[in-house]
């Protein structure tokens, strides 16, 4: 069921996966959350994969949250451990992918589909979808980063919006807050995602560890895990030094290091 939910194809450079459960408009269930870590592994895996887009089965949404029977039994300390914080877990390894990911809106994102949309790097969306936080609507609260990473992509202001209302932005609205990067000019179903594989084959045209690092660094800008994005740079720099060769070959040989500064 997992691999049905959540689809995973390979072209390439280009990897694109799937939320594939449009009867229930793509909402996510523990399983679904389990199939995307994975999916997040398997990508981090694949070497020659460049550029990532994550999109939605169907014309109606590309996701409009958790599935509220998944989570509606739950005992509170289960909806902590198993839940909330079991999303907040998967979403930020998909915003730590070390491949830029776009987000192919090819309909509504509410809830933790919103929040599932704004852990990726980029996103376009047809001119029909919408978005919003319901939450409140149902006496809980956005729990997968719909107010910590979305106040940093948009502001407190835009946020407070979002969560206090429940209303829901339209694609002019949410490509002026900055929610958005593109609005597809056609409105036929399915612009997003194409436009999303037109701009990931441009960007599949320039150096992939370039782009890696650039995204790493603009995440440690934005202080999202600045220090872990930092540290594995600097781990990564250091490990190609000729001082880090010398580590190596001292320690073979069991001799004292001598350390050139290169």
């Amino acid at each position: 069921m997992a691999d049905e939910w959540v689809q995973t194809a390979i072209d390439g450079a280009l990897a694109t996966v799937t939320l594939n459960r449009p009867d229930k408009l793509n909402t996510l269930t523990p399983v679904m959350l389990d199939a995307l870590e994975n999916a997040a592994r398997r990508l981090e895996a694949e070497r020659d994969v460049r550029v990532v887009i994550l999109t939605g089965a169907g014309e109606r949404a590309f996701c409009v949250g958790a599935d509220i029977h998944a989570w509606a039994a739950l005992q509170p300390l289960d909806m902590w451990r198993h839940w909330v914080r079991r999303g907040h877990q998967v979403f930020d390894q998909w915003a730590r992918l070390r491949q830029p990911v776009i987000a192919a809106l090819n309909g509504h994102a509410f809830g933790g589909g919103l929040e599932l949309a704004i852990a990726c790097d980029l996103r376009i969306a047809d001119q029909a979808a919408q978005f919003a936080l319901p939450e409140a609507r149902i006496a809980t609260c956005p729990g997968w980063s719909g107010t910590q990473r979305l106040v940093r992509l948009v502001g407190p202001s835009a946020a407070k919006y979002l969560a206090l209302s429940g209303q829901r932005l339209d694609s002019a609205g949410a490509l002026r807050c900055g929610l958005l990067h593109e609005v597809t000019a056609a409105a036929t179903k399915g612009a997003a995602l194409e436009r999303a594989q037109q701009l990931a084959q441009q960007m599949c045209e320039q150096a992939p560890v370039s782009l890696q690092l650039a995204k790493q660094l603009i995440n440690a800008a934005a202080d999202e895990d600045a220090a872990a994005c930092m540290e594995a740079m600097a781990g990564a720099l250091a490990a190609f030094t000729d001082d880090a060769k010398e580590g190596v070959s001292s320690f073979r040989d069991k001799r004292p290091p001598r350390y050139t500064g290169h």
